[in-house]
């Protein structure tokens, strides 16, 4: 492995150089970050910077449809108890955002990285990563996710005679088949409340039987493997039957299940279990999400919530009836244009609540709850809604862009 004295290449110092100048120029006009740009940019100039960059880190890759954000956020701070972390922590999870996030490490000793699920295998190929957490796959964005069977095949592929250590969720069957090609896998039993996409066997296409948290291939014999790290309520078993408690400021299972997964990446590097969850207590909220902000004299707890894996763990987590409930969503380009998801929620779950309507698609949305038989109203924006709403805090849902414009209008 190159070490620190390994400096980079004139072209690779002037393609980090021009990314950053780049970077500077998009912030000052008030476009954002100015990572992607910035990064497209390098990479234009030095194609293999990726990896060169990558060189003398040890590299962790993050990768899943619900989460990735958050368990990179918690495995960097279970890390920094063994070293400097650079991580992509706005959750800029493409070549570019990565390569960014790269550049601005130089002291760095890991770099934790949360990656697309389209682009795993391309990263791990630049970065030979010494580890690799992979949580769950479920549908996303139906106008332009692969399928998740693909994606799973994609990852298979990617990882077969990998040499990291893949640290994978063993309730999942789209994870454990992707995973199952490479040759060190650590198996994390994370939960799975979502099970939509994946009632046929990855690996032959028959009916999975799902007898309590088990599951298994009636047809072919593919099954659930043993894991060696669980969450077990509150706590998180390790390989050796210890139980340590979970303490986080961020809410609800999910984010419990994230830890287990986060303390098993952070063994493999030498941090035990015990430091590992005592660093994630520091985290109260990841680039805005669960952040509780004061708005027009209210509480709003902003949750994000992008496809229909995410909005059941979301609805497991809100405040009990009668807290009111404001839901927001959009289609532009970064959500997906096509809203059927929408009809594979469970609204039913909100019964109770009074729901308020939000979003550009607002009256895709006030269809759906319609035929959920939920009681709601449709507010032309934030600020009408909340100014309806019943007292007490209110629990405000949305995805993607709808979760950024709502961030923007609160100040936050």
């Amino acid at each position: 492995m190159a070490g620190n004295s390994d400096p980079l290449s004139p072209r690779a110092k002037l393609a980090v150089t021009a990314g950053k100048a780049v970077a500077a120029a998009s912030r000052a006009a008030g476009r954002g970050s100015g990572s992607v740009i910035g990064g497209r940019v390098a990479l234009k100039l030095d194609p293999d910077l990726l990896a060169r960059l990558a060189q003398h880190l040890d590299v962790i890759l993050v990768s899943a449809t619900n989460g990735k954000t958050t368990t990179t956020r918690l495995i960097a701070e279970a890390l920094r108890a063994a070293g400097p972390v650079v991580s992509n922590a706005l959750g800029a999870n493409m070549p570019a955002g990565i390569t960014s996030a790269l550049a601005g490490g130089s002291d760095a000793r890991y770099a934790v990285i949360e990656v697309d699920e389209k682009y795993l295998a391309g990263v791990a190929r630049d970065t030979d990563p010494k580890a690799i957490a992979l949580l769950n796959l479920s549908r996303d964005q139906l106008d332009r996710a692969a399928e998740t069977r693909m994606l799973a095949e994609h990852w298979r592929e990617g990882l077969a005679g990998s040499k990291s250590v893949v640290i994978a969720n063993a309730d999942d069957p789209l994870v454990v088949w992707a995973a199952s090609s490479s040759p060190n896998v650590v198996w994390v039993a994370a939960g799975q409340m979502w099970k939509d996409d994946a009632w046929s066997c990855p690996s032959c296409g028959g009916v999975m039987q799902r007898p309590g948290d088990d599951w298994y291939c009636g047809e072919c014999g593919f099954r659930r493997p043993t894991p060696s790290w669980a969450l077990n309520g509150d706590h998180v078993l390790d390989p050796h039957g210890s139980a340590w408690p979970i303490h986080l400021q961020l809410p609800g299972r999910a984010n419990k299940a994230n830890a287990a997964s986060s303390a098993a990446v952070a063994a493999v590097f030498g941090v035990p279990p015990q430091v590992a969850l005592e660093r994630m207590y520091q985290v109260q909220a990841v680039a805005g999400r669960y952040d509780v902000v004061q708005f027009m004299q209210r509480d709003l707890r902003l949750l994000l919530a992008k496809n229909p894996a995410g909005w059941l763990e979301t609805f497991s987590l809100i405040d009990p009836p009668p807290t009111p409930v404001i839901l927001s969503v959009n289609a532009r380009g970064a959500d997906g244009t096509d809203t059927s998801w929408l009809w594979d929620v469970d609204y039913t779950r909100l019964s109770g609540h009074p729901i308020f309507v939000i979003g550009d698609r607002k009256l895709d949305l006030a269809v759906r709850l319609e035929v959920a038989n939920q009681t709601f109203q449709v507010c032309e924006n934030l600020d009408q809604a909340v100014q309806i709403a019943p007292p007490g805090r209110i629990e405000v849902i949305a995805n993607y862009t709808a979760f950024q414009d709502l961030r923007r209008r609160v100040g936050n």
